[in-house]
């Protein structure tokens, strides 16, 4: 079917307009809120203690859901693709899980069930930094799987029986193969797991107590500043989204860079 020159400029334009009343519009107008009193003061309110410490909490979430997620997305997929079990069916439908549950069931069962009260009983879980983490972990979980999975359908198992053929190890077809043809699709689902991770709040603000300096992230901070009456606590919600934003922009800068060779 083809589309006129005038329908594609209209479907453009709705489509821009659509992008910034949505995206444009707001991430603008929280820049712009940022710095209406001045640098000094949007950097004074990025550099308190709790802002500090929520930056860092939030790198070590990241730090901790990413390299978990890739090693089990790597094997997942090769199981779901290589694999010749009767389970993969049910595997592939489980992996899609944290896409289709909200955050905040996730976090409501990861207290019911590693939760002081919970089936577990464990101390030291929930309300602390490791459920913030496992929380991160699980819905960050199907990137990885997701990127790496059509990546190894596209190239077969041919070199894989080749390589068995002439004798190399499991080990050494992996390292040597396998990882080599599937390392841009590994690369992009590492830069979709960093953005969940970084941006999560639903499922982390269930499992954290919310104290500055111990169990508050970058967007747990936004959220509470923001839910504070005054304009200075305002301010300093806004000068947080901003870092957030701006650390958004870094990853999806690299998710541009890394696309076309993914897509090759």
């Amino acid at each position: 079917m083809r589309i006129s020159r005038g329908s594609t400029l209209s479907l453009r334009a709705v489509a821009l307009a659509y992008l910034t009343l949505l995206l444009l519009l707001p991430v603008g107008v929280v820049f712009v809120r940022t710095f209406e009193h001045g640098f000094s003061a949007a950097w004074g309110w990025i550099t308190t203690p709790a802002a500090i410490s929520a930056f860092w909490l939030t790198l070590t979430m990241a730090a901790i859901a990413v390299p978990l997620n890739t090693i089990f997305g790597i094997g997942c997929a090769l199981v779901l693709v290589r694999g010749k079990g009767r389970g993969r069916a049910i595997l592939d439908s489980l992996i899609d899980l944290p896409f289709v549950v909200s955050p905040v069931i996730v976090g409501l069962a990861l207290t019911l069930v590693y939760g002081t009260d919970g089936w577990l009983h464990l101390h030291g879980i929930i309300y602390a930094p490791p459920g913030m983490a496992l929380a991160t972990v699980f819905v960050s979980l199907p990137f990885v799987v997701r990127e790496v999975a059509p990546v190894l359908r596209e190239v077969g198992d041919e070199q894989e029986q080749a390589a068995a053929t002439l004798g190399a190890s499991s080990w050494q077809t992996f390292w040597r193969i396998t990882l080599p043809s599937i390392r841009w699709g590994v690369a992009y689902g590492v830069v979709l797991t960093t953005a969940r991770a970084l941006g999560e709040i639903g499922a982390v603000l269930v499992v954290s107590s919310n104290v500055a300096g111990s169990t508050l992230t970058l967007p747990l901070l936004v959220y509470q500043r923001d839910a504070q009456i005054g304009a200075q606590t305002v301010n300093g919600a806004y000068a947080a989204a901003t870092e957030l934003a701006v650390m958004s922009l870094i990853v999806l800068l690299a998710m541009t860079m890394l696309k076309p060779r993914r897509d090759k």
